[in-house]
């Protein structure tokens, strides 16, 4: 039952081992669990659950969210010895925290074992936990269109969707002009795709974790917070389209034909749901008896629409998180979209989840940032774009005579970022539109 590693001529390496090597004989015959998937798998899962969880503790003083603490595991996967990075080679180019995830598990701690790193987060075992973690990000994915209440929009008024529009525009202008200077005339890719993605990855408000803040900060029900939900939900939108078309043209940057089909695919995915899924859902809800609870039978058939609708849309060219979103909003609101909520969030939020956050910094490679002008060029791309953000809505603000300090307060909350950002980031590192500055160093051991 040796293990055998194959590496192809790709960017990565494939690891191929035996099918007996899922579930361990026991200690007790010799066997090690940790040379298994299964065993090794359920330790991975607890380490970055539990290190969240301790993360959440250590944070609550601060009033900091969970997605805080998320965000600083995986980065404390990041700083994992150099050697270990440049086997896995595949970076990721988001940060948002550093020093507190990777003091537990980084190099100052745990990291400085070389064995520690190639035991439990061995290059084998990568392909599973990207697995798992996709299928947490789907089903999220899937709660947040859930969760969208879209007839808010037609219901918010002219100062949220201003607001929406002011705060998207300017950070997306400044993504478009910092990526003529970003994207260089050597690397393959299309300049028009990376300025998508540049764009998206700039503007974005993180609906999701924008909702969590306002919520465990009490202000969902005030006036500011109704405001920044409405705005981040139009942006949040606007963003998934404007994500969607980049797929498209990454998939198929050859060939204009091909994109066009990707597009015209997933409009009529979109209009399938509207048209077809939703009425369908909309069945099941009038054949349950008011004030009893909804069928099992329905409840796994919607999860398992969750799946297909990823399929579909992997298959014809955008991405899996795409079809499960519009899967998601086209589900009523009401009683079926809470108990989807009570049923999946704990599972999907707390066990999950953790593992994309984790994916995203084993595969983050910030020694790959070489040079003062690179950071300072980063620096001020994240300056100007934050700036923008705020300014846009300030502007908004002043102009419905709102006070100064809410209109800055508006602007700061839709500079959240999170989530939304990280999944940007890592499609346009899967579609290589963005690997020639997030690529790992060379050479470096």
């Amino acid at each position: 039952m040796d293990q055998v590693t194959v590496a192809n001529k790709s960017d990565s390496s494939v690891v191929c081992y035996a099918p007996t090597m899922i579930t361990t004989n026991g200690i007790w015959q010799g066997d090690n669990p940790l040379n298994y998937s299964l065993p090794l798998f359920i330790l991975q899962l607890t380490l970055v659950v539990v290190t969240t969880r301790m993360l959440v503790f250590i944070l609550k003083p601060l009033r900091q969210p969970r997605v805080i603490a998320e965000i600083l595991v995986s980065f404390s996967l990041f700083v994992f010895p150099p050697f270990l990075l440049a086997q896995l080679t595949m970076p990721n180019g988001h940060s948002n925290a550093l020093k507190t995830g990777g003091v537990i598990l980084g190099p100052s701690v745990l990291g400085q074992s070389k064995a520690f790193a190639n035991t439990i987060f061995p290059l084998r075992s990568v392909m599973v936990l990207e697995t798992m973690a996709n299928v947490g990000l789907l089903y999220f994915l899937f709660l947040v269109g859930v969760e969208m209440d879209l007839a808010v929009i037609r219901r918010i008024g002219k100062k949220a969707l201003a607001m929406a529009v002011a705060g998207m525009i300017l950070p997306f202008i400044i993504g478009v002009s910092f990526s003529f200077i970003l994207h260089p005339k050597h690397q393959g890719g299309s300049q028009g795709t990376f300025i998508l993605f540049l764009g998206v990855a700039l503007s974005v408000t993180a609906f999701p974790v924008l909702a969590r803040i306002l919520a465990e900060l009490k202000l969902l029900s005030s006036e500011l917070g109704r405001i920044a939900m409405s705005s981040a939900l139009i942006n949040d939108v606007c963003a998934w389209i404007l994500l969607a078309f980049a797929i498209a043209l990454a998939e198929n940057d050859t060939t204009t034909l091909a994109s066009l089909w990707v597009i015209l695919s997933s409009i009529a995915f979109v209009v399938f749901c509207i048209f077809i899924i939703r009425p369908l859902v909309s069945w099941m809800i009038k054949r349950t008896p008011e004030g009893e609870a909804i069928s099992e039978f329905y409840i796994c058939l919607i999860l398992t629409g969750v799946m297909i609708a990823g399929f579909v849309t992997d298959a014809i060219g955008t991405h899996s998180v795409f079809g499960a979103f519009v899967f998601g909003l086209v589900i009523p609101n009401g009683p079926l979209g809470v108990t989807l909520i009570e049923k999946l969030e704990d599972f999907v939020s707390g066990l999950l989840l953790p593992l994309f956050f984790a994916m995203s910094g084993l595969k983050t490679n910030i020694l790959a940032i070489t040079g003062a002008m690179t950071w300072i060029s980063l620096i001020i791309v994240i300056v100007l774009a934050c700036a923008g953000k705020v300014a846009g809505t300030l502007l908004v603000a002043l102009y419905y005579q709102m006070p100064f300090y809410e209109g800055v307060t508006l602007g700061l909350l839709m500079n959240t970022k999170g989530l939304v950002e990280m999944i940007v980031l890592n499609v346009g590192k899967d579609q290589k539109v963005c690997s020639f500055f997030l690529s790992s160093p060379k050479g470096k051991q």
